[in-house]
């Protein structure tokens, strides 16, 4: 007669546990800056002619008519947009190794022994 049981063989076996995706997209923020400019304004002066100008002053010729142009200048803002890559990314993964206790029922076949009026030695078990 031959008495079976079952034993426990323990393994592992991969299947997918999830996904992990990389997604990129673009978002927009308002950025703002101070930026200082400048621009020429034209003043008009006047000053009397002295007595020590007299002379300049009227050595030009006769009551004409005549013009006097003045260019002004002026900074305004210029914006500018670059793209500028600032970082790499990607997805790597870890093996992580960890303990995991299993536990599963198995079975086992018994033999008895009906010994009636008859002694049965059995090699395991002293008389």
């Amino acid at each position: 007669m031959t008495r079976s049981e079952e034993e426990l063989r323990v393994g592992t076996e991969t299947r997918e546990r999830g996904r992990v995706r990389l997604r990129k997209y673009v978002t927009t923020e308002e950025v703002t800056q101070t930026v200082p400019v400048q621009r020429k304004e034209v003043r008009l002066e006047r000053e009397p002619v002295s007595d020590a100008d007299v002379g300049a002053a009227t050595s030009g010729p006769e009551l004409t008519e005549s013009e006097h142009e003045v260019v002004l200048h002026e900074e305004r803002p210029v914006v500018d947009k670059e793209v500028v890559p600032r970082e790499r990314v990607r997805l790597d993964t870890d093996t992580v190794t960890e303990e995991r206790q299993v536990g599963e029922e198995v079975r086992k076949e018994q033999i008895e022994v009906d010994e009636g009026d008859t002694d049965v030695r059995d090699d395991r078990r002293p008389l």
